[in-house]
């Protein structure tokens, strides 16, 4: 795959282009708890928003149309009241295993300060090296961080030069003048599960294991799993214990969160069919670091 090479000049490009894009993006606005609104101005925002996605070029590479990385972003809009929305977006990828028709989820964020303003009509532009608004800062780090995931997926830590432009993207609203509701998600202060914290970890030394694990889950793990099952399962389970150290050096480690949100459902899919010890060692691991989904993990000793 083209995805796979791997010299990467990155360019954070954002004219339109012949070349086919990196993304398909479907996104859906929810403005149902908005009474008595302008709902065209959402439909507007909607389709201003899938352009900005899909037909701007965020890497220097060619992605053939079967190649582009499939991804959701479903906002749901809170408040709003003078060209200020105050939204939450829930954010997914995926990408295909090889050898099979299935899609393994890479991303399923959720952002609970997707904050930003904006008037009908007005045009969605990033602009490289230069803070525009803070719905074009958004949009731009959501691509490059769907980007940086999928390439963490296909080589060892492939996504850098992507995540780095996500720190870029966060040093510049840092500083930039705004409201303080839209700066929510931007600040190291702020929380520890917003934008900041996940690039901030991704992009720690600390967690390169966990990188590299990634990569191991997706290539040697489920893209093996079609040619022989009992060895991509093992793969997977081996490397777990990695998320278990990372978690102990940082309990709040939102990185290993925002992992476990996209994979949960798929490990216990994975593992319900593994040997008994896979099971144990797995289950175990799994509730050590992460107790709150124990009613999704109790599935895994379920016949």
């Amino acid at each position: 795959m083209k995805r796979i090479v791997l010299h990467i000049l990155f360019a954070m490009c954002v004219c339109m282009s012949a070349y086919a894009q990196e993304l398909n993006c479907t996104v859906s606005i929810n403005s149902d708890l908005i009474e008595g609104s302008n709902k065209q101005v959402y439909t507007t925002l909607q389709t201003a928003i899938e352009e900005y996605m899909n037909q701007n070029r965020w890497t220097n590479m060619t992605f053939a149309e079967h190649e582009k990385i499939e991804c959701s972003m479903m906002i749901i809009v809170k408040e709003a009241a003078d060209n200020l929305y105050k939204c939450e977006m829930t954010l997914q990828s995926r990408r295909p295993v090889f050898g099979t028709t299935y899609t393994t989820p890479l991303l399923n964020f959720n952002d609970a300060s997707f904050n930003f303003t904006y008037q009908e009509f007005d045009r969605i532009e990033y602009q490289q090296n230069q803070f525009t608004t803070n719905l074009t800062a958004m949009l731009a780090y959501y691509c490059y961080l769907i980007i940086g995931h999928d390439m963490d997926s296909y080589q060892r830590l492939g996504g850098t030069p992507y995540f780095q432009a996500c720190e870029e993207i966060c040093n510049a609203c840092q500083s930039a003048s705004m409201d303080n509701t839209e700066q929510k998600g931007w600040l190291a202060f702020d929380s520890n599960r917003n934008r900041y914290a996940l690039i901030n970890n991704l992009l720690d030394d600390a967690f390169s294991k966990y990188r590299n694990y990634y990569y191991d889950y997706h290539r040697l793990g489920l893209d093996e799993m079609s040619a022989n099952v009992t060895n991509g399962r093992a793969r997977i389970a081996e490397g777990i214990p990695v998320l278990k150290e990372a978690y102990r050096a940082r309990p709040a480690t939102y990185v290993i969160n925002t992992f476990l949100d996209a994979k949960a459902e798929e490990l216990v899919d994975i593992f319900r069919k593994g040997t008994d010890k896979e099971k144990t060692d797995v289950y175990n691991l799994l509730m050590d670091i992460d107790p709150t989904r124990q009613n999704t993990y109790d599935k895994i000793n379920q016949n």
